[in-house]
């Protein structure tokens, strides 16, 4: 039983755990989705990549900004309600999306009913959630909770392909929203259960608002973080929104481009619960930079490699180095902020970087259609990488830590030194 709150570190916690996987995974069809249909609308409504770049933008707006709305409301009444009423919207926005004429008309059902009514619900309000029933293994449980979202990433995109070249994208939107209704509905009747974060929580969080963490008033640390998971999804955009478009470029097919970003997606699976194990043992900001700079090194071969065997293997390398570095960014927030406001700030940071997936993701098209190439577009999302990183640098040195004597233990451990957390 642990100390604080008998559900804590529980077999219960655990089990919420995977039905909080589980909803992230189904759920992230409303985000994917795009990724595999957006050849197919340029094609049909007659519009450049830029266009049909437009109804990403929307969903990641409509995703980030329904995050925050859902996760205020997870804060104060719980996930249940939340959930239970965006699994109907994000079946109903299926089934409407595939009726749609124009492009603007799946645009903006894409972006409000599926993404900010539907799927949002199935992200920051359960990485918040889940950060309650947690306390040791916090940051791994925020990593596997987080990791939904990848393998979503990975699963949805070869199933929506296969069944969009043998009946048609609208068809499949059909029954991609029966299907989630089917498959959520019991999943979210698991929590049911109220958050452990009781009135004692609560107010020792009261307190922690008038404290100035990293030298900052609350919301300009926020602020910071929010803009440096901008620039970071910025740059791990460009391979992720437009890697099955570039493959059918380049002659390999649209089905090569699809098991790409499945293997992408996938690598950052793997990558998400290796970093959630790494931020326990050395924090938060140390994992985001890790992360950003090999981020930033795998991206960097985009541009000159274009053969198929080497974006197979760049696409596992971006994958995995850039995947542990959401849920980072959501551990600080854990260990800066108020756990009472876990969601509504998690969902702010969440909603930045989603605008830079958005951003990034037109801007590469819009790079491609006005150079003919997607070159100058991979090193644009080198130049935010790097803005992510000294900006991430600049909190480090906020925060008392010594970003080069980190580096000589590394090269050096058998040195004595203080141990990583806390120096």
């Amino acid at each position: 039983m642990h100390p604080e709150h008998p559900d804590i570190e529980s077999p219960y916690a655990w089990r919420r755990l995977c039905a909080c996987f589980a909803l992230m995974t189904i759920g992230g069809s409303g985000m994917y989705s795009v990724f595999v249909v957006l050849p197919l609308l340029q094609k049909e409504f007659g519009v450049t990549r830029a266009e049909a770049s437009i109804p990403w933008l929307l969903t990641t707006l409509g995703f980030g900004f329904g995050g925050i709305l859902v996760g205020k409301i997870a804060d104060r009444r719980g996930v249940f309600l939340p959930e239970l009423v965006g699994v109907f919207f994000l079946a109903a926005g299926f089934v409407a999306a595939a009726q749609a004429q124009t492009l603007w008309h799946f645009a903006l059902i894409q972006g409000i009913v599926i993404a900010m009514l539907g799927s949002a619900a199935s992200f920051a309000p359960l990485i918040g959630d889940i950060s309650h029933w947690f306390s040791k293994r916090r940051g791994m449980a925020m990593a596997i909770c987080v990791s939904g979202n990848l393998a979503a990433g990975a699963v949805w995109p070869p199933i929506l392909q296969y069944f969009f070249d043998r009946v048609g994208w609208r068809a499949t939107f059909v029954g991609t929203g029966i299907a989630c209704l089917v498959l959520m509905l019991p999943l979210v009747f698991m929590l049911r259960k109220q958050s452990p974060v009781g009135e004692a929580v609560r107010s020792a969080s009261a307190g922690k608002e008038d404290e100035r963490p990293l030298g900052f008033k609350p919301p300009v640390l926020q602020a910071v973080l929010a803009f440096a998971g901008f620039c970071c999804c910025l740059a791990m955009a460009v391979p992720q929104v437009h890697i099955v478009a570039y493959c059918g470029d380049l002659g390999y097919g649209a089905l090569r481009g699809a098991q790409m970003l499945s293997l992408m997606l996938g690598a950052g699976i793997v990558s998400r619960v290796l970093m959630g194990w790494m931020s326990d043992k050395i924090g938060g900001l140390r994992t985001v930079l890790l992360g950003s700079v090999l981020q930033c090194a795998s991206l960097a071969f985009f541009v000159p490699f274009d053969s198929v065997g080497s974006l197979y293997v760049l696409s596992m390398l971006f994958g995995f180095f850039g995947g542990g570095i959401v849920p980072a960014y959501t551990l600080i927030v854990r260990e800066y902020f108020s756990p009472a406001q876990a969601g509504g700030r998690i969902g702010v940071i969440l909603m930045t970087a989603q605008l830079g997936m958005g951003l990034g993701g037109w801007i590469g098209g819009w790079i491609f259609d006005r150079t003919g190439s997607y070159q100058a577009a991979f090193a644009f999302g080198v130049g935010a990488n790097i803005v992510n990183i000294g900006i991430v640098l600049w909190l480090m040195a906020r925060a008392g830590i010594d970003f080069g004597a980190d580096l000589q233990r590394v090269l050096r451990p058998n040195r004595p030194g203080k141990a990583l957390i806390g120096s």
